[in-house]
């Protein structure tokens, strides 16, 4: 009986020995090195990523990194560090097969974008079902501007509404105000800029690490708002921790308006504990055009962040407080309120926001549920509209916002996240400039799920998301709203060669009224007009279809989109004409003007193209269009972006960039009634910087001259473009220190 169980014994032990061993030879291994493109030095501490799997490991002192027993199969690999350009390549592992995977990685020019926004998990862009732009920290800053709205306006199919620099705000695709969500870090922003075009958004581009704009309907993730796109500001937001330290501190300057700023970041990790911090000034005097200085077009602004985070191997806390303020004029803002007599009397708008944010997660459990993301988020938000100096009328707008994803296990080729959101809202808008009489509070939860089904060539996503807003006003003469909407979604994502893929998308979406649409009954400079709010409005619905063709590789990349929306109950501005004499009514000196419902359209096309001709000298060329009608009165509506392109070549020589371009936009002439044509206009602009690599520091020294013609011209969105034109010929500077 001894010899039996010892011979038992044996046999098993040697079939399970032999059975590991089988299993670890069907797996094979993934490794290789990162390295910093302009000296080939390694980069310690960069994160590679095995995208389908979700599995990370993070380089060594050399650059080194490795992944065992991994299953067989098809691969996106992705490699990543603060402050660089990620890159992804593909492999195709084979049973028991060693496959070494090398990356370079930038501080230029960024060739491989990655997303978070989209689908909320970091992904490609190309490999989103949606168009996505994104923008790093180093780009920002060449860019130069004290708004995102500027930053961004040089994307396609994202333009600039403006009354002044200091509140450009982004348009995507035509849609603004309340249909383009502003986040930051993922979560609502808290301010009112989406609520008038002399608001400005309470992000200074130097605080931001990384810019992302998903283009067309975003509900199913982030809500009824995002019906016509989301911006995301992403700031220092690390999911793990690294030793050390790493950060970068920028410095700028301008001539066209004084133009100064400096900004910085810094984090240092110990143990499980990571310590970040930032802050940032920037200042602007009057700008100038061709026909001389804009007066009262200044703005200063500053802002800091600090915050800590703990991590373990399977969760972290982070909490975080952010400060911002800020002051610009509003150009003509006393002209226009006084009806055209007088410009004698200068309006400022002065703002500040508190903000307080706690994120926390775990990962890794091996349940039905492996990994999961809370956030809980509190903003205090106060502007001053100030006539000469004086305070006229105040904004308080106070939310408290909370957001939990989930991400499910994957059974088979399906893989998802779920989760629920919501936030209160508290505002009250007190003086002169009364536009809601009352405080009104407003409440919105909402669950979503999004799935994806990889089938190899052909992926397929599909998701959906019920919402509920509730609005709450103290002043008995308003009505309580509620609505309640389902938002659904479903894309295709065929890989159609090596590079090439084409995405389509179908979306169902709901918007509930924005409050100002619902409740406004006064006079608005922000919008040149008397609002007269609908109490009465009913939810918007849209039903739209994106098409892409998309293609990338180390020297060729292309991507062209096209959509058509249509809108039923589409809330916009009527203008009233309540006498019939053929004239606008007057109300306080400013036009009359209704919230009213109709059906519209919207049709348009992107593309964004760039090769590289040879190792010095790479073309680029970008594109869009965008048509919009208001269906049930077959009308133009109004402030929709002209057509525009941008034409250039950035030439290189080792560390030395420089990138002339043309930039053209036609006229438009596709006019809402009463509404003011603008005419086409070409710029000419010279972008340069250069690089010196250290082992871990590098120094990137920037130049940006716009308008070198000094041609005057006049966005088409800009609130004032009948008083003033844009900025003229100018030059920015810029320098930033990066150390990793």
């Amino acid at each position: 009986m001894q010899k039996f169980i010892q011979s038992f014994l044996t046999t098993t032990f040697l079939f399970l020995l032999t059975s590991l061993s089988v299993f670890a030879q069907a797996n094979g291994s993934i490794s290789g090195r990162v390295i910093y493109t302009e000296n080939q030095t390694p980069l310690h501490d960069a994160q590679v990523q095995i995208v389908q799997l979700k599995l990370s490991a993070a380089t060594d002192d050399d650059g080194n990194y490795k992944f065992e027993n991994v299953p067989a199969g098809r691969y996106t690999i992705q490699a990543q560090t603060d402050g660089f350009s990620a890159s992804s390549k593909t492999v195709v592992l084979t049973a028991g097969a060693n496959s070494t995977i090398d990356f370079s990685l930038q501080i230029g020019g960024v060739k491989e974008q990655v997303t978070v926004t989209a689908s909320g998990e970091e992904v490609s862009t190309f490999d989103s079902f949606q168009s996505v732009s994104t923008l790093g920290a180093n780009e920002i800053a060449q860019r130069n501007s004290t708004s995102i709205g500027e930053v961004l306006e040089r994307e396609p199919g994202v333009a600039k509404r403006s009354f002044g620099p200091g509140t450009a705000r982004p348009v995507i695709r035509g849609f603004d105000g309340d249909r383009v969500l502003v986040l930051q870090n993922g979560v609502r922003v808290g301010s009112i800029g989406s609520g008038s075009g002399d608001h400005g958004e309470p992000i200074d581009p130097l605080s931001v690490e990384r810019l992302e704009v998903v283009k067309g309907p975003a509900t199913l993730l982030y809500g009824s708002s995002a019906i016509g796109g989301v911006v995301n500001a992403i700031g220092q937001e690390d999911d793990d921790k690294h030793p050390g330290l790493r950060g970068a501190f920028t410095a700028l300057a301008g001539t066209n308006n004084k133009q100064a700023g400096i900004g910085g970041n810094i984090e240092y990790g110990y143990k499980n504990w990571l310590f970040f911090g930032n802050g940032s000034g920037q200042r602007a005097s009057d700008y100038f055009t061709p026909l001389g200085r804009v007066p009262n077009s200044a703005s200063r602004s500053t802002s800091g962040l600090g915050g800590f985070g703990y991590f373990t191997v399977k969760g972290f806390v982070r909490a975080s407080y952010t400060y911002y303020t800020s002051r610009y004029g509003v150009p003509f803002a006393g002209f226009i309120e006084s009806g055209g007599v007088s410009n004698d009397e200068e309006i400022d708008l002065k703002l500040r926001r508190h903000n307080a944010r706690v994120n926390a997660g775990f990962r890794d459990v091996n349940s039905f549920v492996t990994s999961g993301n809370f956030k809980i988020d509190y903003t205090d938000y106060r502007h001053n509209e100030l006539a000469d100096n004086v305070i006229g009328t105040q904004f308080d707008n106070d939310t408290f916002s909370y957001r939990g994803v989930f991400e499910q296990k994957k059974y088979g080729k399906l893989s998802g996240r779920f989760g629920f959101e919501g936030f209160n809202r508290n505002f009250l808008n007190t003086g002169a400039e009364l536009l809601v009489d009352g405080r009104v509070k407003q409440n919105m939860f909402s669950v979503f799920g999004l799935e994806e089904l990889n089938l190899g060539r052909v992926s397929f996503q599909f998701g959906a998301r019920v919402e509920n807003n509730r609005f709450r006003a103290d002043n008995t003469n308003f009505l309580d709203r509620d609505f309640t909407g389902v938002s659904g979604a479903a894309g295709v994502r065929v890989r159609l060669w090596e590079g090439g893929a084409l995405v389509s998308n179908y979306s169902n979406s709901y918007r509930a009224p924005a409050l100002e649409e619902l409740y406004n009954n006064g006079p608005h400079v922000g919008t040149i007009s008397f609002e007269v709010g609908n109490q009465n409005l009913k939810r918007e619905r849209s039903n739209g279809i994106d098409f892409g063709l998309r293609h990338s590789s180390n020297r060729f990349r292309f991507d062209a989109s096209a959509y058509y929306y249509r809108l039923k109950d589409f809330v916009y501005f009527a203008f009233a004409d309540l006498d019939g004499d053929g004239e606008v009514d007057r109300e306080d000196g400013l036009p009359l003007s209704f919230y009213s419902q109709g059906d519209s359209r919207y049709i348009g096309a992107e593309v964004n193209f760039d090769t590289d001709i040879n190792k010095y000298v790479n073309f680029f060329f970008t594109a869009d269009v965008v048509r919009a009608k208001l269906t049930s009165g077959n009308l133009n509506l109004p402030r929709i972006p002209p057509s525009r392109a941008r034409i250039g070549v950035d030439l290189k020589y080792k560390n030395l960039s420089v990138r002339p371009e043309a930039v053209f936009a036609d006229e438009q002439n596709r006019l809402y009634p009463l509404e003011t044509r603008t005419a086409g206009y070409g710029l000419f602009n010279v972008g340069a910087s250069y690089i010196i690599g250290r082992d871990h520091y590098a120094h990137i020294f920037g130049m940006n001259a716009y308008n070198l013609l000094d041609k005057e011209y006049r966005n088409h969105l800009s609130f004032i473009k009948e008083l003033a034109p844009e900025i003229g010929r100018g030059i920015r500077f810029n320098y930033t220190i990066r150390f990793f």
